[in-house]
C-alpha cells in the first residue's frame, strides 16, 4: 500500500512517499520514512495526525494515508488570546 509521511516546518516540508504491507501501522511509516533521523525527532515524544487528526503509533494505515508528524503548539491558544485581549484594551 501507498502511504506518505510528512514533517513541516516553517520553511520547508519533508515529504516521504512510501510502498508498505498491508497491516503496517503509523509506527512502522514514520521509522520507514527516515524522517526522525533527517530532523533528529524523538521517537518516544512522537504526536501522529492522519487528516489533521491526532492518532496513536499504533493506528492501522490504509492506502493513501497521509501520516502527519505533529509539532507542539508555539503558543498556549487560550494564553495567546488573552494576551491579544490585554493589548487591544
Amino acid at each position: 500500500m501507498r502511504v506518505e509521511v510528512v514533517y513541516a516546518l516553517a520553511d520547508v516540508q519533508d515529504i516521504v512517499v512510501l510502498e508498505l504491507a498491508e497491516g503496517a501501522v503509523a509506527r512502522d511509516a514514520v521509522a520507514a520514512s527516515g524522517v526522525l533521523a533527517r530532523h533528529g525527532l524523538n521517537v518516544g515524544k512522537l504526536m501522529l495526525g492522519i487528516a489533521g487528526r491526532r492518532v496513536a503509533p499504533e493506528h492501522r494505515l490504509r492506502e493513501s494515508d497521509r501520516v502527519e508528524i505533529l509539532r507542539p503548539l508555539a503558543a498556549d491558544p487560550n494564553e495567546a488570546r488573552r494576551q491579544r485581549a490585554r493589548r487591544g484594551r
